[in-house]
């Protein structure tokens, strides 16, 4: 199996960099610069998993993709989709398989109107990892996990594939059956991380230890779990008890990347993960008082940021 990870930043540089150091046929499609970067220090990760370092790991620039390949892994950030389309377009053929790995929901139009609904999978993933002043991939935390899986539900032989070319990979990627409920999980989850740490700048530990701050944390919790579950994907019972646990535990150092982004002045995926959320709301009718404020809040940033 063929497969071109578009971009070798935090996310696409670990799971690529797994994939390789099993044995994978993969090539890095990368900018310039940082095509530059790898050829010269290589691709270096830093994981509580083992950490490794790739010498000069195969890449091809947007110029240079010539071929198609069996799988396309993408993993950019939601306002960085339209470019990254135009770059790896290329490289879809007939029988090759995009596997999203993007926050929320949105990006699958964009996708499915570009190269049709049957190539684009669903996908998630759940990873804490940055890149640091050495532009090496730091994983930050031991989880791991990525999932992916037919969007109509149950399996196919091009799932099992790509879970054959993931089992040595060592990165927590399993194929699932029920793809697009475990992304709607996800958004819930993440909505409510992102949205009320970067509300608060706080950690989650620092929200619950201030007077309503549990109680904030459910309450936006529970405006995004009705928006799912409006969606025809209400959050199964065992996910809400782990995620208002998660959400609420004392004295927890969690925050979002979202949350870290705007700590450096970085742009953030606001309409993505909760202004999607906002219009889906308006389109159901449902209130979402706190959803909104979360919206103003991001949006005020963005307009100070620029």
């Amino acid at each position: 199996m063929r497969i071109l990870v578009v971009g070798a930043g935090a996310t696409g540089g670990y799971f690529g960099g797994r994939l390789l150091q099993a044995g994978q046929d993969v090539t890095f499609l990368v900018r310039p610069k940082r095509a530059a970067e790898l050829a010269s220090t290589g691709l270096v990760i830093k994981s509580p998993h083992g950490e490794l370092t790739l010498r000069n790991p195969p890449t091809v620039q947007a110029t240079g993709l010539k071929q198609t390949f069996d799988l396309v892994l993408l993993s950019c950030k939601a306002f960085d989709l339209e470019g990254a389309i135009t770059s790896f377009a290329p490289a879809v053929g007939p029988r090759t398989a995009t596997l999203p790995l993007l926050n929320g929901m949105r990006h699958l139009e964009m996708l499915d109107a570009t190269f049709d609904r049957e190539r684009v999978l669903g996908g998630l993933c759940s990873l804490a990892v940055t890149l640091n002043e050495k532009r090496e991939v730091v994983h930050l935390a031991p989880m791991q996990s990525l999932r992916f899986g037919e969007r109509n539900g149950g399996t196919s032989e091009r799932v099992r594939v790509i879970a054959e070319a993931f089992a040595g990979a060592s990165c927590g990627a399993q194929a699932s059956e029920t793809i697009i409920q475990d992304m709607w999980e996800k958004w819930v989850f993440l909505a409510t991380l992102a949205g009320t740490t970067c509300m608060m700048r706080a950690s989650i530990g620092q929200i619950v230890a201030a007077p309503g701050g549990h109680d904030f944390i459910l309450a936006v919790l529970a405006e995004v779990a009705a928006l799912a579950s409006a969606a025809g994907h209400a959050p199964r019972e065992d996910f809400l008890s782990s995620a208002s646990a998660m959400l609420t535990a004392k004295e927890s150092p969690l925050t979002a990347s979202m949350f870290r982004d705007i700590e450096a002045g970085a742009r953030v995926e606001a309409d993505h993960i909760i202004g999607d959320l906002i219009t889906r709301a308006e389109a159901a009718k449902l209130p979402i008082p706190k959803l909104r404020t979360i919206y103003t809040h991001l949006k005020a940033y963005e307009n100070q940021r620029e």
